[in-house]
């Protein structure tokens, strides 16, 4: 084996007296600069985006897909999954004193709503269809638009079992 390490130890001597750190630097720049150039072209396939596209359009749809319009600020199980509707709570389960807000795109009609989020509390954890949306979340100080707070506080059972997502409002342009 002695031979072994010294015929390895002088190649790499050999390489290091006749390189530079510069030029290997250099080598390897041109090598992230030229495949830079040559991704761009490579052929890839469209028709799995456009299958993706009509796949997302379904979800837009689905009140028990996380997709879905409603949930762009929902941090939770979806009552849907879990008994209930998506403005009313699961049997057994009463609806938050307390809520917070978000104000979500419907792309069917190109519409923006006001959605209130409310918890639905009394029962054990669901534990189907968790989403977690923080699209234009706020900090925990601002406490109407944070989504990350048991919002069962304010009631008799403070146990979470689900989140609805009810239409308030919708918004005038």
């Amino acid at each position: 084996m002695n031979w072994f390490d010294s015929l390895f130890e002088s190649q790499a001597r050999r390489v290091a007296r006749m390189s530079s750190r510069r030029g290997a630097l250099a080598r390897v720049a041109r090598v992230l600069v030229g495949t830079a150039f040559t991704l761009p072209v490579l052929p890839f396939d469209r028709i799995g985006a456009t299958a993706q596209a009509a796949g997302a359009k379904k979800k837009v749809d689905d009140d028990t897909s996380c997709d879905y319009w409603r949930y762009c600020a929902l941090d939770g199980f979806l009552c849907t999954c879990c008994g209930g509707t998506i403005s009313s709570c699961p049997p057994g389960t009463e609806i938050s004193k307390v809520s917070w807000v978000g104000t979500c795109h419907n792309p069917l009609d190109g519409k923006d709503y006001l959605i209130t989020y409310n918890d639905c509390c009394g029962a054990t954890t669901c534990g189907r269809c968790g989403c977690n949306h923080n699209e234009r979340e706020r900090p925990g100080y601002r406490m109407g638009v944070h989504n990350d707070i048991n919002w069962c506080m304010a009631n008799a059972s403070n146990s979470y079992n689900c989140t609805v997502a009810a239409i308030v409002d919708v918004s005038e342009k």
